[in-house]
Formats: structure tokens, sequence, C-alpha cells
């Protein structure tokens, strides 16, 4: 594009690294942009394909003073965590895990699942929480695909993982003003983003989509400057996940798994997760040690 485009005002290209053996793209946080609302960490998982004997082992992990928000296109994950959930999530289902004072979780092809080659493509997401409530006790709640809104017209499908958009509520609980959906768009489909949100974003997670007379391709997270009604057009199928909300209250700092407003706090778990003092799985075994040369950390704004 030889000239910026008025409706976008950052494009981010994820970066590609393996977690558990399969291959991610991360867009959040990034160089060109660390937030959106208050979604600190965006990964789009494969499309891969898990071969038989195999499959996704994400060893248990800790987190605090954020939400996990885990949506699949395609497979299955079991999940197991620290308060004794076990759960598997399939497509168009939602897992909110609310870590806020400290949960531990890990992430696994289902056993009955590697006997066959096994497909997995999915977002997973990472809510900061309110000042308040960061240090809110840990939840967890699943939400199968029948029971979250969906908004269909002009060749677009979407349903609503989380929060409000196009007069509908999902039924996942928040604890901010915030929207997150998955727009399932036809060929020659229109699709606009009302402008109700002071920070909005959409990741393009298949196909292309012109926004403004600009063309953009897959595995691009592009954020709209405010206050303008954007006009997605689909020139062939695509899928595009809408996300925004309103600002963070205060800047946060984020560490490895760990988010929140103190510096001090994210020092005290690191220190709880060195000397053992989260509460482990139930079932699991070996964790995923404490990194000694983490990514520089982050801090949002």
């Amino acid at each position: 594009m030889s000239e910026p485009n008025p409706a976008v005002e950052t494009i981010v290209v994820p970066r590609t690294s393996d977690i558990g053996g399969l291959e991610v793209r991360r867009a959040l946080p990034s160089i060109q942009r660390r937030m959106v609302g208050p979604f600190v960490f965006l990964d789009q998982m494969g499309p891969a394909l898990l071969r038989a004997g195999s499959g996704l082992d994400v060893r248990p992990h800790p987190h605090i003073g954020l939400a996990t928000v885990t949506y699949l296109f395609e497979g299955e994950i079991l999940h197991r965590d620290s308060l004794g959930t076990v759960r598997t999530i399939r497509p168009g289902a939602v897992n909110w895990m609310t870590a806020g004072s400290g949960i531990v979780h890990s992430e696994r092809t289902p056993a009955e699942a590697r006997g066959a080659d096994n497909p997995l493509a999915g977002i997973q997401m990472w809510v900061a929480l309110p000042k308040p409530l960061e240090e809110t006790a840990p939840t967890f709640a699943h939400h199968p695909a029948d029971t979250l809104p969906v908004v269909e017209g002009d060749g677009a499908r979407v349903r609503l993982i989380a929060g409000d958009l196009y007069g509908r509520r999902s039924p996942v609980p928040t604890l901010s003003d915030m929207f997150y959906a998955d727009a399932a768009l036809d060929a020659g489909a229109r699709l606009e983003l009302p402008a109700a949100h002071e920070e909005r974003a959409a990741y393009i997670a298949s196909g292309r989509v012109t926004v403004a007379g600009d063309l953009f391709e897959a595995g691009r997270l592009l954020v709209f400057r405010p206050g303008d009604p954007i006009l997605f057009e689909a020139g062939e199928a695509a899928r595009v996940l809408l996300l925004g909300g309103e600002p963070l209250d205060g800047p946060r700092r984020m560490w490895w798994n760990f988010v929140s407003s103190s510096q001090d706090r994210i020092e005290q778990a690191k220190e709880d997760w060195r000397a053992g003092r989260f509460t482990p799985v139930p079932g699991e075994g070996e964790a995923i040690p404490l990194p000694e040369t983490p990514p520089p950390p982050v801090r949002y704004p």
C-alpha cells in the first residue's frame, strides 16, 4: 500500500513459534501493538495435523491476573486445572479460565484422539483483569457452541464468543467491557463492525478481506482507528476474529504467563512457582519449570 489506510491504525504481522509441538502465530503482544482493549495476548494455533500417536502436550503451567479464552476451529483439547476441572473443548465452544490470584492448567490432545491423525486449529486469547479484580478467586467456565448467540446476514455468520455486539450478548461471564466474535464470511459477503467500543481490531484467520479499499491477507491483525464504522468485504470465503473493548484501567506488566499491574506481584508469582506453592493439577506429573531466560518483560501500555 502506497498510502496509509485511513481506517487502519496498526497492522501486526504475527511472529511464529512452537508451543507443545504446535506451530503458533503470536499477534499480541507485539512491537507494533501491546494490547487491544483488555486483550493482551493473541495466539493462532495451527492449522496443523497432529499425526497418530502424537498430539498437543502443554504441561502444567501457572497464570495470575488474567483470563485465558480458548476457542477452536478444528480438533479438540483436554483442559485440566488446579481447581479439579477436566473438560474437553471442541470447535465453536468456549473455555474461559479466570486465573485471578493464581491457577495452574495443562492442555493436551485427549488420549482417545491420539490413535488417528488429529487436525487442530484455533485461537487463544488472554484478557487482563481490572485492577480491583486481579486477585479474584480463580474460576473456570465452559460454554458449548449451541449456547452462544449467532447473528447472520449479507453472507456473514457471526458467533459471539464474549461480551456484546450487534445487539446480542454472550452468556460467557466477563469482568470488563469488551467484545469478541468469530465471523465466517462467504465470498462476496459484507460485514460492518460498529464504532461502539473505543478500541477495536480484527484478526484474519483465513482468506482475505478488503477494508476501505485495501486488501488484507490471512495472518494479519488490523487495529482500527476509533470512532468510525468499519466495513469488511470478502472477495473469497474468509474467517475474521473481531475483538476489542474499553482501554485497561492503567498500565500492566507481563512476564511469561503472569499479568499484573504490580511488578512486585509478578516477582512473588515467580517465586511461588519456583518454590512449588501453586496448587498442582490433579492427575498431572511434571510441570513446566520457571524460565531462566524468558523474553524481556512487557509493560502495557
